[in-house]
């Protein structure tokens, strides 16, 4: 079942003085579900910045496999959640076309993780992001996103395909679930305090 914020269920939390925020970072190939997963998590209306994908464009981005996606994430999109009452998250999906990519350095600036969204039917298309992480050494988990309810490759297949280290959380994901955008960033969370204390 998957559920997604109305307008009047988001809910602008107010900051106390001992709330930490922490900065996320939401990445992945392009249409790997990024601005659906911002958006299905935040308590704020997400910031995007979605433009119409056009003829001009041809021959510059490559959608791949994706020929009925219309539009792409060409700065960012940014979201809130506050997990506790000590600690909020501030969500920063990336662009996920190749032109784009200048934009990565900034967005992670000051992180604490990320999380690298991945459709396991296009599993190259995640090659850049786990490698820009790795080379960042910025803790990361890895979301594979259950397009039509289901995944083209278990977890298990995943992590061996991607030569993706046992320690590192591997979780499946319905981008568009509230309930499962939110295990997963607690799950981030949790990792990269791991990370920290050792």
């Amino acid at each position: 079942m998957t559920s997604r914020l109305s307008e009047a269920e988001r809910e602008p939390a107010v900051a106390g003085p001992a709330t930490k925020p922490l900065k996320i970072v939401i990445a992945g190939g392009f249409a790997a579900g990024k601005t659906t997963f911002v958006d299905s998590i935040s308590e704020i209306t997400p910031l995007t910045t979605e433009a119409p994908m056009t003829n001009l464009s041809v021959g510059i981005d490559d959608r791949g496999e994706v020929t009925s996606k219309t539009t792409t994430t060409v700065a960012m999109d940014f979201g809130r959640i506050t997990l506790s009452a000590a600690t909020m998250l501030y969500l920063f999906g990336t662009p996920g076309q190749d032109r784009f990519w200048f934009m990565w350095d900034e967005l992670s600036k000051g992180a604490v993780g990320a999380v690298v969204l991945v459709d396991t039917r296009r599993l190259q298309d995640c090659f850049a992001a786990l490698d820009y992480f790795e080379a960042k050494q910025l803790p990361y988990v890895v979301a594979l996103n259950a397009f039509d309810g289901s995944l083209a490759h278990s977890a298990e297949a995943v992590r061996e395909a991607l030569t993706i280290e046992a320690s590192i959380p591997v979780l499946s994901v319905d981008a568009r679930s509230r309930a499962d955008t939110k295990a997963v960033l607690v799950e981030l969370v949790r990792y990269a305090i791991r990370r920290k204390q050792r």
